[in-house]
């Protein structure tokens, strides 16, 4: 009877270690391939016990896939309130959203996860989630700066805050893919320089 009330504890952590080991063993070898003794290797535990809380390796991909979106979103948030003024916040939020080097393990990760939305629901709606999600950042921080009379906007906030998070994307694949041409420093350049285009504010 005494052991009872940590068992639901301590499960959690188990669970937790393995999403955060299937994770690792995702961001070196990819998604294809992969197999329970990696995880279970990862994780210092036995593939029975992986088998145990995951017996379905859709669902511990899934589950690694939101924690790491969940991550990167509090990560770039965070980013956004440690600077004070609208033209510092969304220097903050661009250099947040880019990889900083091919070997970067949370983009790759992202990146290499998002490839299951073609074939799994529950990953399309993580992708796009966090899609919107970072879009929302930028459009929040877009609309204060506005407000504020820092920037004046050439497009509807929407607009130009999915056109911000897309263009994070693409040059954040190439960055990732080792593209010698994309530096994380040129990528962040480039995006600056559209996000004074379209605010108008000098300070980017």
């Amino acid at each position: 009877m005494g052991n009872k009330p940590g068992r639901p504890k301590n499960q959690t952590a188990r669970r937790e270690a393995l999403v955060d080991a299937a994770g690792r063993a995702i961001a070196e070898r990819g998604l294809e391939g992969l197999r329970i003794k990696d995880i279970a290797a990862e994780a210092g535990m036995s593939a029975g016990s992986v088998l145990y809380y995951y017996p379905e390796m859709g669902e511990l991909v899934l589950e690694v896939h939101r924690g790491a979106v969940e991550r990167y979103l509090a990560a770039r948030q965070e980013a956004v309130d440690g600077a004070t003024g609208a033209a510092a916040r969304l220097r903050a939020l661009v250099g947040s959203g880019l990889p900083g080097g091919s070997g970067d393990a949370v983009h790759g990760l992202l990146f290499e996860l998002h490839r299951r939305a073609d074939r799994s629901s529950g990953h399309a709606t993580l992708m796009a989630s966090l899609f919107a999600r970072e879009a929302a950042l930028y459009a929040t921080v877009l609309e204060v700066g506005a407000a504020v009379g820092k920037f004046t906007l050439t497009e509807p906030v929407a607009d130009l805050a999915r056109n911000l998070v897309a263009l994070e994307d693409g040059y954040g694949l190439h960055i990732v893919s080792r593209n010698a041409e994309l530096t994380p420093d040129v990528a962040r350049r480039l995006l600056l320089g559209y996000a004074r285009t379209v605010t108008g504010c000098p300070e980017l």
